[in-house]
């Protein structure tokens, strides 16, 4: 007999996915977003992102047990994200996922959301290398990372974000340029009518005395705002300011990325996070990694974003290296670190907080 199903449970932010995985295999998942509630505060509202969780939990939990064509019955274990992310979205889902384990009578684990989008790409490609360098971009984090046993191991940091994310440049951008939210996507397609060459936009972090693996993001959002305000009155190129953009973003992730890889004598680059979707992010990074003789791996774009099957996928890994299940008073940490991809903060440690 294998090893058990488990149910995956994702809530940090504005996307509530359910997910099932044994062995390494996706059997089943959903996922209810409240993006569009969202759209016309131009970012995420943590209220309504909470409440739309509360609503969506059970139905979504519901699709993706038919869509496996199981039971609630036949789940063995419940992985769920208790952090980071937003308090009260992290709150539901965790709510959620201790009742459905509770009443099973199967373990529950505490899963780093982070540690999810590493192992999302195990569900496409099979088990991770060891070792292997993974950049996280997302709307909230841009990490440089190298990972070996991702469940066993502690997750060495090589750069993170000193400021804005790459996401989070691309949402506040768009919103200069007149894009919907969220403006990842939006830059996206405006850009593939632009010219990526048409302005120097800065690369931020690049020089020979910048720390070679840390990202900032601040100043070229800055200095897109200010290009964009040199054209009052006239029309704005948006597609040209939007290529050039991506252009920056992608430029810097992947340079120092395969950087790093050489540096640490590493032959596989794996990139996840809801940036990973974009289309110059993954092209160059294909065009980088071929010329110096790396793997690129990158999730199928369903994968990429939050969802619940990346968590399932960590708690299958916990089950299969025999990790202990969290203690029945886990909680939350919105701001964790990421350190190791289990995460069981307590009840009584957030409270003294």
């Amino acid at each position: 007999m294998g090893s058990p199903i488990v149910l995956g449970i994702e809530s940090s932010c504005d996307e509530t996915g359910a997910g099932l995985v044994r062995d390494g295999r996706l059997l089943g998942q959903a996922l209810a977003s409240s993006m569009d509630e969202h759209a016309r505060f131009g970012g995420v509202v943590p209220e309504i992102a909470s409440r739309a969780h509360l609503q969506a939990l059970r139905p979504v939990i519901r699709r993706a047990l038919d869509e496996a064509g199981l039971r609630l019955s036949d789940i063995g274990a419940v992985a769920v994200t208790t952090g980071p992310g937003l308090s009260g979205a992290l709150q539901v889902g965790l709510a959620g996922a201790k009742g459905v384990a509770y009443a099973l009578g199967v373990p529950l684990y505490g899963v780093h959301h982070l540690a999810g989008h590493v192992a999302a790409d195990t569900l496409e490609h099979g088990p991770l290398p060891d070792p292997c360098v993974v950049l996280i971009v997302s709307g909230g984090h841009t990490s440089l990372l190298l990972v070996r046993d991702l469940v066993r191991d502690p997750i060495v940091h090589l750069g993170d974000t000193l400021d804005d994310a790459a996401g989070e440049c691309f949402d506040k951008v768009a919103r200069v340029f007149g894009l919907p939210y969220p403006g990842g996507p939006a830059v996206d397609r405006v850009a593939r009518t632009g010219d990526p060459r048409a302005v120097a936009f800065p690369r931020p972090l690049t020089g020979p005395r910048d720390d070679p693996y840390a990202f900032s993001f601040s100043g070229l959002k800055t200095a897109a705002a200010r290009w964009a305000e040199g054209h009052a009155g006239r029309e704005l190129p948006v597609a040209d300011g939007a290529a050039s953009l991506q252009e920056a973003v992608a430029d810097v992730l992947t340079r120092k990325a395969v950087a790093a890889c050489a540096e640490y004598g590493v032959g596989t680059l794996v990139v996840v996070g809801g940036v990973a979707a974009n289309s110059r992010v993954r092209s160059l990074a294909e065009e980088r990694c071929r010329a110096a003789g790396i793997e690129l791996r990158v999730p199928p774009l369903r994968l990429c974003t939050d969802n619940g099957a990346m968590i399932a996928a960590v708690g299958d890994l916990l089950v299969r290296s025999g990790a202990e299940p969290a203690p029945l008073d886990v909680s939350i940490d919105p701001s964790a670190p990421l350190e190791y991809a289990a995460l069981t903060p307590l009840t009584a440690v957030a409270g003294a907080a």
